[in-house]
Order: C-alpha cells, then structure tokens, then sequence
C-alpha cells in the first residue's frame, strides 16, 4: 500500500533539496512524479527553490479552496495520455500552508489511489505554535521523518525565529513569506526563550 510520509524541520534544514533530489531519483530511474506547492507560498511563484540554488518548476499551486485530489487526478491523466507512463509520486512542499481537509486528501491519494505522498514542511511557526497542515499530517501521516538544522551555537534547533530588519519579532501574522525585511532564523530551545524572554506562543 502507497503511504503519506510527512518530513519536517525547522527553517533551513534542507527540506526543498530533499525533495528535489527524491524526484530527481524517480526520474532518473524512468519514473514520473508530479510536484505540488500551496499558493501562498509567494516566494519564486511556481519555482520550487532550494537553498543550494536547485530550481524546478511546480506541476500544480494548491490554492485555499483546491480540491487536491480532483486536481492531482487530472494531472495525473495528463502525464499518462502525455508519457504514457503512470505517475509514481506525488511530492509537496511547504506542506505546513495546507489546509487540514487537503492533507486528508494526500492520505487518501496514498490509500485510495496508491500513489505515495511525500510531503515536506515546518512543524511550528515563529511562535512555536503549529500550522495547521502540519498538524493534521503528524496526526494521520504513516511516517513521520525529521531532517535536522542546527542553531548558531551549536545545538539541534527546533523552533523558527522570525526578524524583521534584523530584529527578533515574537508577535504577527502566521504567515510572512521571507521577503526584504522578514527573515527566519532556526534557533535551538534555548537560544528562542533567551531571544523571547522565555516567552511561548501567544501568551
């Protein structure tokens, strides 16, 4: 049975590189995939761009209200009448930016389709509180794999530190795509509640 795996880590841990070395490794073994990304992701449009450079295009931006599956069927279609070979996986990035119902439907793509589902994302947001993509795929993901970053001292980070202009900023929107003045930073436990002042979350 095809499986949705969910991997995750904080900012900068190399998650759109691995993705597109997993497609990179069904292609280069004659395999179709499609590559999905949300459309609030802003940064390179349809480009999915990883940190060493690696650019690709996405198949298809997944916007507020798409039905993913119904949407991931018709490119799936297109790439057999096309190829006329069968899609092999389906890979998203900054899964965090779904929806819960259109993480059900990657589960139901990998049960009901068989198509595996690989999804990359961030587990929590500058406030250490979760996306709610990411939470409904820790909670129905058949595997859940960590990719690991370090903080600048040093140790496993685990939380994503948002500056503006250089300065560490604890309150705002969830959602602010790194642009001119936002930045992330991936800080271990430690070095968010000094940057905090012990603070978590909303609080």
């Amino acid at each position: 049975m095809a499986k949705l795996y969910f991997r995750f880590g904080a900012m900068n841990s190399g998650k759109s590189t691995a993705m597109l070395q997993a497609a990179y490794n069904y292609e280069e073994r004659g395999q179709q995939v499609l590559i999905a990304k949300p459309a609030v992701d802003t940064k390179g449009d349809l480009q999915i761009v990883s940190r060493l450079g690696v650019t690709r295009d996405a198949d298809f931006l997944i916007a507020p209200d798409t039905e993913v599956r119904v949407e991931f069927q018709s490119r799936r279609d297109e790439v057999v009448r096309e190829t006329g070979v069968d899609v092999s996986c389906l890979l998203v990035d900054e899964a965090q930016f779904l929806t819960p119902g259109q993480v059900d439907d990657l589960l139901r793509i990998a049960i009901l389709d068989g198509v595996p589902v690989l999804a990359y994302g961030i587990r929590s947001d500058f406030q250490t509180e979760g996306f709610p993509g990411s939470i409904r795929l820790l909670e129905v993901a058949h595997s859940l794999e960590e990719l690991k970053t370090i903080c600048r001292c040093g140790r496993k980070a685990i939380f994503n530190a948002r500056a503006i202009g250089g300065r560490y900023v604890f309150d705002g929107a969830q959602v602010a795509i790194d642009g001119e003045d936002v930045t992330y930073e991936s800080l271990c436990g430690a070095c968010y509640l000094e940057e905090s002042h012990g603070r978590l979350g909303h609080h």
